[in-house]
């Protein structure tokens, strides 16, 4: 296949989001360099902008503007990405996305009319009309997850369902379809699922114009691992009647996270220099993702734990719920008086405004664990350097992924739920020693940590005579694609 000399196109399409951004980002260049094939990477001017500077410089791949204007939907100007936004607002860009789907229709026909028709339309788990797009046009289609098989089965199944409105006297439920997951408890859903009734803008996107139309796609894609992720695969392969391909881990190099990266952050030298001097399994790193933060109180009993705790950590802060995220962080405003001043004298603590490098950092030998928002970018980030976590979930499937973490795969213990409960630097405390201590279950957990390692590195072989499941899968998944070109060929010309 990737030896033909005419290179195969593969168009990918990811949400206006950084968390959907950099796992199509790392599927683009996994897929360029596994394939060799084109690759043709869609998005709104603003995100194409900043994907532009994002592309190693010797990239081939070709980035395409999909006309967008944020003020056309009662938007603030120039808004093309939920970083830029309140939570509140994000369902109304996820709403006025729906909009391109006449553009992105012209766009795929316009490749189509240059003789560079796509092999395949690659697609975000928010654009599930792209399918229909892709069925017009008798193109193969796939939906890609960033999402664990696990989380996003426990996602797709709530919002299908709503399971926690039939009983109203009950905090617990399950989930008719998906009886794998056990017990959920109302707190491990985030606020939109939480309140969502069937007449809400996330149940009415979700459930009419986004989930639904999932049958019409080919199959989904997933950033996963199938040893350690089969449950959840075998949801959307018996929901949907589609395959469901594990090709992951693909994640971002460190210096290709740095290109994507909010601007501002410590330097990735000044965080090496700093773990350096730390000894083996010592440190903590903390950090809530690109687009979440806790609020005041609780910043203020983690700071706490953490001091307490006496272990070494980094932590990537960002002003706390109520405030810009984007702007300057007060550490005399939102931490202990004199914490600041207190890590750095004593060489405890390192805080890092904005960004870090986080993969350099969670493969450095000197860190012991992650203390996670759970985003599986994350999570896939730090189970591939062995590194268990705990669990702070702060929205959307996160708090499915740390009961799978958790519960099933033995790598995690959760600390705290989202961004309005209540947390007590005790328990922050408690957690840190049972992870970082020489303890029965942190030993369990590195232990368990360290077996899945494994089988990432296993998946991902691609050796002569050993390949990996993920490398099988995506194999698996471009057969699938060519195979549907060429009988759309024999049907088009069946004497040729």
């Amino acid at each position: 296949m990737a030896e033909r000399n005419r290179k195969e196109n593969i168009v990918l399409f990811p949400f206006m989001a950084q968390g959907h951004i950099i796992p199509f980002l790392a599927l683009a260049l996994h897929i360029e360099q596994k394939k060799k094939y084109t690759i043709t990477l869609v998005n709104t001017p603003l995100n194409i902008k900043k994907l532009r500077s994002s592309l190693p410089p010797n990239s081939s791949i070709r980035l395409l503007e999909i006309p967008f204007s944020s003020s056309d939907y009662g938007l603030p100007p120039n808004t093309e990405n939920t970083d830029a936004l309140p939570y509140h607002l994000v369902i109304h860009l996820i709403q006025a996305s729906t909009s391109l789907k006449t553009s992105f229709k012209k766009l795929i026909e316009n490749l189509i009319e240059q003789g560079d028709s796509p092999l395949c339309i690659i697609a975000d788990i928010f654009f599930g009309w792209t399918a229909s797009v892709a069925k017009d046009l008798n193109l193969f289609h796939a939906i890609f997850s960033g999402a664990s098989g696990y989380g996003l089965a426990c996602y797709y199944s709530i919002w299908m369902n709503l399971p926690h409105r039939n009983d109203v006297d009950s905090d617990e439920f399950y989930l008719p379809d998906f009886a794998e997951a056990s017990r959920i408890h109302v707190t491990q859903l985030a606020t939109s699922m939480r309140e969502a009734d069937g007449t809400d803008a996330w149940s009415i996107f979700h459930r009419k114009k986004n989930l639904l139309e999932w049958v019409n796609s080919d199959g989904i894609l997933f950033n996963t691992v199938e040893e350690f992720d089969f449950v959840g695969l075998s949801y959307f392969k018996r929901k949907l009647g589609k395959p469901a391909w594990p090709i992951g881990p693909v994640l971002l190099s460190y210096k290709s996270q740095a290109r994507v990266g909010k601007e501002g952050g410590t330097s990735s030298e000044l965080c090496i220099e700093w773990l350096n001097t730390k000894p083996l399994n010592s440190v903590l790193y903390v950090s809530f993702g690109s687009m979440n933060t806790i609020s005041a109180s609780q910043m203020m009993q983690l700071a706490m734990g953490l001091e307490t705790s006496g272990k070494n950590f980094i932590w990537v802060v960002r002003p706390p719920i109520g405030f810009d995220i984007n702007s300057e962080f007060k550490a005399n405003k939102w931490l202990p008086q004199g914490f600041e001043e207190r890590i750095k004298g004593s060489r405890k603590g390192l805080l890092v405004h904005n960004w870090a490098p986080q993969v350099e950092i969670l493969s450095h030998k000197s860190v012991s664990t992650f203390l996670s928002h759970c985003g599986w970018n994350s999570v896939l980030e730090s189970l591939s350097h062995g590194v268990p976590i705990i669990g702070w979930a702060m929205a959307a499937e996160q708090f499915f992924n740390v009961k799978l973490l958790e519960e099933e795969m033995g790598v995690c213990v959760e600390v705290a739920r989202g961004k309005s409960c209540e947390v007590r630097h005790e328990d922050i405390v408690q957690k840190i020693e049972l992870v970082m201590n020489e303890t029965q279950k942190g030993k369990e957990m590195r232990r368990k940590a360290c077996h899945v390692m494994e089988m990432i590195k296993n998946a991902m072989k691609d050796e002569v005579g050993l390949i990996g499941s993920s490398v099988k899968a995506l194999d698996d998944f471009f057969s699938a694609a060519m195979s549907m070109r060429e009988k759309t060929k024999k049907e088009e010309n069946p004497t040729a």
